[in-house]
């Protein structure tokens, strides 16, 4: 069985309860970075050792939050001795537009992993009207109201976030044990 962690960065809520979702589908352990862009030792050590390295951001002004900027600005030492070099990958944001640039986003998680040599699982095409309905195959894409609660993301995007976080474990488990 192989090892996923979810670490993200949530400003308001709407990105952690969508981490929730795809930890819950992945078997995932959940890491938040905090409001500074930090991680502990202790989050850092069970990102590191994780098979699957599932990453999330809310999308502020076409491109992820500063924070998580900051996570990735910092996995550079990482990268200098390839340490997640065949690791899984995968990525997911949120946004309050049925666009607002999230594309972007999800661009941004995929070059930060073929820098660090990881292997990246997009989604399936599922849409259904439910399942996959902003309809991304590249990672995980939500979208709730700008004055909304993260209560209000709707269900097939939760369900959605479920599924892709199960096809990234997944994917880890086949490659990896």
């Amino acid at each position: 069985m192989s090892k996923t962690v979810v670490v993200y960065h949530s400003g308001y809520g709407h990105t952690q309860r969508l981490a929730q979702f795809v930890a819950e589908g992945a078997g995932a352990q959940l890491i938040a970075i905090d409001a500074e862009g930090n991680l502990t030792d202790t989050q850092w050590a069970d990102v590191d050792a994780a098979d699957a390295i599932i990453m999330g951001s809310p999308t502020y002004m076409g491109m992820v939050s500063w924070q998580f900027k900051k996570f990735a600005d910092v996995t550079s030492k990482r990268w200098f001795t390839s340490a997640w070099k065949d690791k899984v990958a995968g990525g997911f944001t949120i946004s309050a537009s049925p666009s607002g640039d999230k594309l972007s986003s999800i661009q941004y998680f995929i070059t930060l992993a073929m820098q660090q040599g990881m292997i990246w699982v997009g989604q399936p095409s599922l849409n259904d009207g439910t399942i996959n309905r902003i309809g991304s195959n590249s990672g995980l894409m939500a979208q709730v109201g700008p004055t909304s609660p993260a209560e209000d993301i709707p269900q097939g995007d939760l369900d959605t976030a479920k599924a892709y976080g199960k096809r990234v474990s997944e994917v880890a488990t086949r490659l990896h044990g």
